[in-house]
């Protein structure tokens, strides 16, 4: 799938919000969609990468994996994780046909 399959609030949700602290952030889970069959196993994984993230004991790797080597804020990366994980909860007590979608068409 695409990130223009994704439910709207999924997309904000995890997309602008991430765009929010930083593009690579966003690159990141852009990139996830792709390997994702719907809205649901996108929030699934989503959550995953991000619990492995905030698992991770080097920063210095994270740094060099999503941020290219950036310089970035940690506590404030772990803020926005933070963030992403509470608008995932939030975006899964409705139904994944119940959420609205873009019109491409």
């Amino acid at each position: 799938m695409d990130t223009d399959d994704l439910s709207i609030p999924t997309y904000n949700g995890i997309l602008t919000e991430a765009e929010k602290f930083n593009h690579d952030l966003t690159l990141q889970f852009g990139v996830l969609a792709s390997q994702c069959k719907n809205d649901d196993d996108y929030l699934a994984k989503a959550e995953l990468i991000i619990k492995e993230w905030l698992n991770e004991e080097d920063f210095d790797d994270i740094k060099d994996d999503i941020f290219y080597g950036e310089s970035v804020d940690f506590t404030e990366f772990k803020k926005i994780l933070a963030k992403i994980i509470t608008n995932i909860a939030e975006i899964r007590k409705t139904p994944m046909d119940k959420r609205e979608y873009e019109n491409w068409g």
